[in-house]
């Protein structure tokens, strides 16, 4: 079996790239903000920092900047600390520099404007620093002296908080989409497992070892199985018609043709017996093959709009009993449709109005509706009607090789009927002559 003709193989992929695509979307997207907050968070301590040497800076009388011995940050007086201070005051060209400072080429910041904050990101001798500028106009002293305050920290420490966040942020996140990938798969194969079970029980009526798929199914499967037991109940029935007609059949041609052998001996009889037996065959066969040809309930076959086949069949019939001038009334809505095999349909139908129409004498009267989700179907004709409808209807349900001449179609007819679940009665019209209901339940 090909990868991509497993539903399952489908889903487990599809899941598994959803998922890789969900746990990278979401860690970038943590790791850009925890970056960005972290970034945000340093420049805030560095802008502390900043206001810390405005406190604690002087200028004196003659311009000079003062600056006390210790500071309230402990990392300024620490040589080699990470974090670094300066002050210029270029009126003077002096520069002060925090203790932490000493012996270290920094790229301390110093051409700014007064009132201009600067954040950026400076190199020098193989580091990298955080750096952060402010310029001020220091009007305490007897001439306004412009400082540039200018605060570094390794970016290193900051790299470093970094890269934990991020092996913990993939640890985490790795194992939680091993986690979800492994439930995933695990609610997959306990979703997918009504069809494996009803796969098995498919073999299992493939092997003759169960009649259909009894087991209970959730409601999204449960029409699949209803209608799965409907097509194999369809298919038995329709092979048990065929075996049941073939045996029929042979049992039914076994008089005619005894007749025939007899009349062999007796030349006299020969023609008029040979045309009888060859007409009463000929009943047999046609009567068996519409039994075995009829299709039963039809679930799955399409809508037939029922009023086009009322009127093919009035117009073939018309040039049939040309001769008796008969008026075909048809009542039928033209969005009158069921689901009926369209052979079953012109079978049934037809049967039913060549019968009233070879009774009738000058009129057949034919109806459709629906009516309380049932199809009703009724045919009328002004012939003599039926003298006993219950011996009629017997004949036909028991007598194969007893059926001759007109009664093969009501045996069609009838056979058809029970197929379908469905009830034919006989009885005696409004016109004087026979009555015959169909009554179909919805398939």
């Amino acid at each position: 079996m090909r990868f991509h003709d497993s539903i399952r193989a489908r889903l487990i992929l599809g899941a598994t790239l959803v998922l890789v695509a969900f746990v990278a979307g979401a860690g970038l997207a943590v790791q850009r903000a925890h970056a960005e907050s972290a970034h945000a968070a340093r420049l805030a301590q560095l802008r502390s920092t900043v206001y810390l040497l405005l406190a604690g800076a002087e200028v004196d009388a003659g311009g000079t900047l003062v600056m006390p011995e210790a500071l309230p940050e402990p990392r300024l007086s620490l040589p080699g600390s990470g974090l670094y201070a300066s002050i210029v005051n270029l009126h003077q060209r002096a520069q002060w520099q925090s203790a932490s400072a000493v012996g270290l080429r920094l790229p301390f910041q110093r051409e700014l404007a007064v009132g201009q904050w600067r954040h950026e990101t400076l190199a020098s001798e193989g580091r990298t620093y955080l750096a952060l500028g402010y310029a001020v106009k220091w009007a305490g002293a007897a001439e306004p002296a412009p400082l540039v305050l200018s605060v570094l920290e390794d970016k290193a420490a900051f790299d470093r908080e970094l890269a934990v966040f991020e092996r913990s942020l993939w640890a985490w996140l790795g194992g939680a989409g091993v986690l979800l990938l492994v439930a995933q798969t695990v609610l997959l194969e306990w979703g997918l497992s009504p069809l494996r079970r009803i796969a098995r029980e498919v073999r299992r009526i493939e092997h003759g070892e169960q009649a259909e798929v009894a087991g209970r199914y959730p409601a999204e499967i449960a029409a699949l199985t209803r209608n799965l037991n409907t097509l194999i109940r369809q298919e038995r029935l329709r092979q048990t018609r065929y075996k049941e007609a073939l045996s029929f059949l042979a049992h039914s041609l076994k008089t005619p043709l005894a007749v025939l052998r007899t009349a062999l001996n007796e030349p006299a009889r020969l023609a008029a017996v040979v045309t009888e037996q060859v007409a009463r065959m000929d009943d047999i066969v046609q009567y068996q093959l519409g039994r075995a040809a009829a299709s039963g309930a039809a679930r799955f076959a399409p809508y037939l709009a029922l009023a086009p086949v009322l009127g093919r069949i009035r117009d073939s019939l018309q040039k049939v009993y040309a001769d008796k001038g008969l008026d075909f009334a048809i009542e039928c809505p033209r969005e009158l449709s069921w689901r009926i095999d369209e052979g079953d349909a012109f079978e049934m139908l037809g049967n039913l109005m060549d019968n009233a129409a070879k009774w009738a004498r000058h009129r057949v009267v034919v109806a459709a509706w629906r009516e309380a989700g049932r199809l009703h179907i009724r045919v009328q004709d002004d012939g003599p009607g039926f003298s006993d409808t219950q011996s009629v209807l017997q004949l036909h349900v028991r007598g194969d090789e007893r059926v001759a001449g007109h009664g093969v179609g009501l045996a069609v007819v009838n056979d058809l009927v029970a197929s379908h679940e469905g009830q034919l009665t006989l009885s005696r019209s409004d016109l004087g002559g026979a009555r015959l209901d169909i009554v179909l339940p919805a398939a």
